[in-house]
């Protein structure tokens, strides 16, 4: 009987200042309190990362990343309502999201998109895609009305997502985050102004055309992210991922483009500032 090869122990890659993750989910990643958010992002510092963007999936996850911004000054919050679960933005929801989206410490409304591999494999538990795509308007409005910046999920609703935004009104910023879509999209997406925001699955081998997107999207339109606790980058796939291993997909990008990964970093950081207005 043949033994399965140990999982490596995830690490950061060799330090490189001035790194950002644009988005992640501390709470997710195992960071819920005050000392747990301190503590992951001392871990991130020592690889490097002086800046990061956390995430809400959920009413509940949005708090806690709005708690985490306001608890440490390298973390700002996203606040928005996962498009799987765009079923529960009913009114107080909608009310509190509108407070929280005025806060200082939150820099974008997001993640909100359109989702329909869910909708495939589990539709009974995510929202039909009437409902993704009014909720998506909202959120939409909320950033336009705001000021903020619209952080993007998507996957697998290419079309339905790119009519939404082209007949919506237009965010001061679009970020595309986790951007997994084909060449042909990530052209369009650069040609009307978006960001895109690459996670650790940018690293994964079989995924040359994220590659190629990475190289297209221009400087200012590019950014990179871990998405943590989820898209471990190579060789550590399948384990927990967080901010502090952002390294290693930093380095598959700056190689995509052809620059030095201290490159990388200077221009995506800046790049963060200019998306989130910190």
């Amino acid at each position: 009987m043949s033994k399965k090869k140990p999982r490596p122990t995830p690490v950061p890659a060799e330090r490189v200042a001035k790194l950002i993750d644009a988005h992640t989910h501390l709470a997710s990643a195992g960071a819920r309190t005050r000392d747990e958010v301190d503590a992951m992002v001392a871990r991130a510092v020592d690889a490097g990362v002086e800046r990061m963007c956390t995430v809400g999936d959920g009413l509940d996850e949005a708090e806690l990343a709005l708690a985490a911004a306001h608890a440490n000054e390298r973390v700002f919050a996203a606040c928005a309502i996962h498009p799987t679960r765009a079923h529960e933005l009913d009114a107080p929801t909608r009310d509190r999201l509108r407070e929280m989206v005025q806060d200082e410490r939150c820099v974008a409304v997001g993640e909100t998109g359109i989702d329909t591999y869910w909708l495939k494999h589990d539709a009974d538990g995510t929202a039909p895609l009437d409902v993704q795509e009014e909720a998506l308007r909202f959120h939409i409005d909320l950033a336009v009305e705001s000021g903020k910046a619209l952080m993007i999920h998507n996957r697998e609703g290419d079309a339905e997502l790119m009519r939404i935004l082209a007949d919506a009104p237009a965010p001061r910023e679009v970020m595309l985050h986790c951007f997994s879509s084909p060449v042909e999209v990530a052209r369009e997406a650069i040609e009307r102004g978006y960001v895109l925001s690459f996670a650790g699955n940018v690293t994964f081998k079989r995924n040359d055309g994220m590659r190629e997107a990475a190289a297209l999207a221009p400087a200012g339109q590019l950014l990179i992210e871990t998405d943590a606790p989820y898209m471990t980058p190579e060789p550590f796939r399948g384990a927990r991922n967080e901010p502090s291993l952002i390294g290693h997909t930093a380095k598959v990008v700056a190689e995509a483009r052809g620059m030095a990964v201290e490159a990388l970093a200077e221009e995506v950081s800046a790049t963060f500032d200019r998306v989130f207005n910190v």
